[in-house]
């Protein structure tokens, strides 16, 4: 197994996250996004959305994390991380759609403003970010896991930018249910930190 990569990816720390939680051995190919890479003609017969992460298994070849989340927990999670049910699959589904959607434009982006010197409006990212983790504050009152009584792929989704919204200037301190929430999942067998980047918030940790 392969993995194209990136350590200041989010969605590249996701899914070696979980390939780490499934004890998967996997081969790191490094991808630089700062040099651009992940746009060069090798790289985009992989993926011609030139993005990452990519992962090859097997003789596949996968794009998107939300996928290759879903294509690892079908094929070596044992229904321990996307439930077989309709009704617990469509939940866990539902938070693969904020992290694609609300966590996509509110901490990653605010993220990449720091890291990447995106153009972006920082006062709006920021603000998204809060509207997000709010919700999802709200929505670990009295819950261990945001999807299932168990962690699911829907944890590991969410947890990279999260943890790192720092980075983008977005204090999490105030957010009790996601603070603890992110250490249950720091808890996990076979976690592996996302890198720390010293940028946002975190510039003068």
């Amino acid at each position: 197994m392969k993995l194209y990569y990136d350590a200041l990816s989010g969605h590249s720390h996701r899914v070696q996250l979980f390939l780490s939680l499934l004890g998967k051995p996997v081969e790191i190919v490094n991808v630089s996004l700062a040099a651009g890479e992940h746009k060069k003609s090798e790289f985009l017969k992989l993926n011609r959305f030139g993005q990452l992460p990519v992962l090859e298994e097997n003789g596949a070849v996968l794009a998107d994390s939300a996928a290759i989340l879903v294509y690892l927990a079908k094929k070596f999670g044992h229904g321990a991380w996307l439930p077989e049910d309709a009704l617990g699959a469509a939940r866990v589904h539902r938070w693969l759609s904020v992290a694609s959607g609300e966590i996509a434009y509110g901490p990653s982006a605010a993220r990449l403003i720091t890291l990447f010197g995106a153009k972006l409006n920082a006062d709006e990212v920021i603000k998204r970010s809060h509207d997000i983790l709010k919700l999802i504050d709200a929505e670990l009152d009295g819950r261990q896991w945001i999807a299932l009584d168990q962690p699911s792929i829907a944890d590991v989704a969410l947890y990279s930018y999260i943890t790192a919204a720092p980075e983008g200037n977005v204090d999490i301190s105030g957010y009790a249910n996601v603070n603890a929430w992110l250490k249950r999942v720091e808890a996990l067998p076979g976690f592996v930190p996302f890198a720390r980047n010293a940028v946002g918030l975190r510039a003068a940790a």
